[in-house]
């Protein structure tokens, strides 16, 4: 029983689980706590929104946009799972490291970002898991 508890399994019941409830979790709350206040208000944003890159304004909040509202609603459904986490995990990086400037707590911390980071780049690594769009879409039993 305990070797049962215990074991790290590949691809099992619980992994997907895990996946599944993963992606529930950090795809809805990236989309409603970030991504849907940017997109409402992408015109009283863009003049002031943070140029990390040097690419402007408008340019940064638009991508920040794609991925937090695109990329969470995609992971959240599991369609082009890594593709959505891809773009979470560029949009946090840059956050954490050129907004934040890497710190985790204080006035300006980037703990938030960090934690997402850590969530998005798990999804990157292992994909949707079978309880995903991406399976009934690219799944195995798919010719091509």
């Amino acid at each position: 029983m305990l070797k049962k508890i215990f074991s790290p399994g590949n691809d099992s019941a619980a992994t997907n689980l895990a996946l599944f409830v993963m992606r529930l979790w950090l795809g809805p709350t990236m989309f409603f706590n970030h991504g849907l206040d940017k997109l409402v208000n992408f015109h009283d944003k863009a003049a002031t929104f943070p140029d990390p890159l040097g690419i402007g304004h408008p340019v940064s909040l638009a991508l920040v946009m794609f991925a937090e509202v695109v990329g969470s609603a995609l992971l959240t459904i599991g369609l082009l799972t890594r593709f959505a986490a891809l773009t979470l995990v560029i949009d946090l990086f840059v956050a954490f490291l050129m907004v934040h400037q890497t710190t985790l707590n204080g006035s300006h911390g980037g703990e938030l970002a960090f934690i997402y980071l850590s969530g998005f780049s798990a999804l990157l690594i292992a994909g949707g898991g079978m309880i995903s769009l991406d399976m009934v879409v690219f799944g195995r039993n798919k010719k091509g």
